[in-house]
């Protein structure tokens, strides 16, 4: 991420991480305060064994495509909601990537969603990371039915009030 002001938003990524039984390292490099430092790490990070790298970034959103430029690692963007656009701008700057320069997009703010799109990769390849992510959709699923099953039962007003 470029700033530690980013980090309540990636800390999400890590979280989907660590769910799926998948290490991460969090470092602070921005493409603009610190950009050699910024094409270092994408550079070294395959040889580090990486195999996917996050990168969070706000209004101008240069992170992930600087890092993208530096790797040929797949790398996730996430645009990051701040300034007068509220992360538009970063949405559009991340997405609209030139091609050859490949960066996947998750929604704004959307960091959980970028950890989880890593253990996908990931899982291309491992079997245990596949089936950790088996077990968080079934999860969700779970938690979506009882979510349903306590509205059935104590009615919209009820249920609203009781969340």
């Amino acid at each position: 991420m470029g700033s530690d002001s980013d980090l309540p938003v990636m800390k999400k990524a890590v979280d989907a991480l660590k769910v799926c039984g998948v290490e991460a390292e969090v470092r602070i490099s921005s493409a603009h305060r610190t950009p050699d430092k910024t094409a270092k790490l994408a550079r070294e990070a395959e040889q580090k064994g990486f195999q996917v790298i996050i990168a969070g970034a706000g209004m101008a959103a240069h992170l992930p495509g600087v890092v993208a430029a530096y790797t040929s690692l797949p790398v996730i963007g996430v645009p990051l909601e701040g300034g007068a656009l509220k992360g538009i701008d970063a949405l559009y700057a991340v997405v609209q990537m030139p091609k050859g320069v490949p960066v996947a997009t998750v929604a704004v703010n959307g960091a959980y969603n970028a950890g989880l799109l890593a253990a996908q990769m990931l899982a291309v390849h491992d079997e245990g990371v596949r089936e950790r992510m088996k077990k968080v959709r079934m999860d969700m699923a779970q938690q979506g039915e009882a979510k349903d099953e306590k509205l059935q039962q104590v009615g919209v007003e009820a249920y609203l009030n009781s969340r």
